[in-house]
């Protein structure tokens, strides 16, 4: 089949390699959709230290199950189904038993640890494997399984009030859906980020401003997220919070965060918190959300063949929204 595969930091190579084989507990996709997310290039450039070389990236995958091991259950030949980051989790550990699957310490990720959707095929383990709504076209809706259930994982981690007013910090795939969920929900959403194009994308999508990433917004923040993996955005979305709010970080790589000063960024209550993966309970919940309130993805696509123009025009910040790789056929 043909995939991509990251064989050395900065280095993507187009290969044919053979189909997978699901393991006894794992479903075998022919893969449809898989979307381009910011964290394939942190896994290409080096950013996230190899876990696997080489590794095929990609877990924004949507395919159809034509191959099941002999101890996957509830799926059948011709099931459509989602591919996301989290891939494994212990199932044991006290984190796992709480709840919090996306803190287990032996947890695996697709794209990372395992092959994952730049490829004809991938597989997923069945308990891990998302069923996908009719609602939801995969060919523009791939992106939610990381960039919608990160930023989903995030709005609740940033502890919005009904009727608050959010700061977006960055604007592409994730947040991008991230403000539609704020809005449909009744927040003012404000959007800081250096891309005209994304601005123009935000007012588009409803959002009350649009400015730059350093720019006051336009009235203090109840709750702030930062999508754009630039530490120097931490201290000015701190200062743009009003007391007691509190700024969510929503990657998984950021660049060094400078010295905050305690009485400007941080007094009166302010809280700063990272957001780590997500829980299968946080994909199933956004997926139906998603095609409940129609949720719309600004997805450009790309055959397959081109994932490494798709890396490099999400680098440049070439495209709002997001990208997504269609497979051939």
């Amino acid at each position: 089949m043909r995939a991509w595969q990251v064989t050395a930091p900065g280095v993507l190579a187009r290969v044919d390699v053979p189909v997978p084989v699901p393991a006894p507990d794992e479903l075998l996709l022919r893969v449809e959709v898989c979307g381009v997310c910011r964290t394939d290039l942190h896994v290409l450039d080096g950013d996230l230290p190899p876990h696997r070389t080489p590794v095929v990236p990609g877990h924004e995958a949507v395919g159809r199950v034509v191959g099941l091991g002999d101890e996957a259950e509830g799926w059948a030949l011709g099931d459509r189904a989602g591919v996301a980051w989290l891939r494994r989790t212990c199932g044991t550990c006290a984190d796992c038993r709480a709840g919090r699957e996306n803190l287990c310490r032996s947890s695996r990720y697709t794209g990372w640890d395992d092959d994952g959707g730049y490829a004809e095929h991938v597989t997923v383990p069945a308990a891990y494997a998302y069923r996908w709504p009719d609602a939801l076209d995969p060919s523009t809706h791939a992106p939610l399984l990381c960039a919608g259930i990160i930023g989903y994982r995030a709005l609740r981690r940033a502890e919005l009030p009904p009727g608050g007013v959010l700061g977006l910090y960055g604007f592409g795939g994730s947040a991008h859906l991230t403000a539609q969920v704020a809005l449909a929900a009744g927040a003012r959403v404000h959007v800081l980020t250096r891309g005209a194009d994304a601005r123009r994308l935000a007012l588009d999508l409803g959002c009350a401003s649009a400015s730059d990433a350093y720019a006051a917004p336009p009235e203090p923040l109840d709750a702030a997220i930062l999508f754009a993996p630039v530490g120097d955005l931490v201290p000015v979305a701190l200062e743009a919070l009003r007391p007691g709010g509190t700024l969510a970080v929503a990657g998984i790589h950021l660049s060094d965060v400078p010295p905050l000063d305690y009485q400007r960024h941080l007094f009166h209550e302010r809280t700063l918190r990272s957001v780590e993966a997500n829980t299968r309970a946080d994909g199933r919940e956004l997926l139906a959300l998603a095609a409940r309130i129609g949720l719309r993805v600004h997805a450009v696509p790309y055959p397959l063949d081109a994932a490494d123009r798709a890396l490099a025009d999400l680098r440049a910040g070439r495209f709002p929204g997001a990208a997504v790789l269609v497979a051939p056929g």
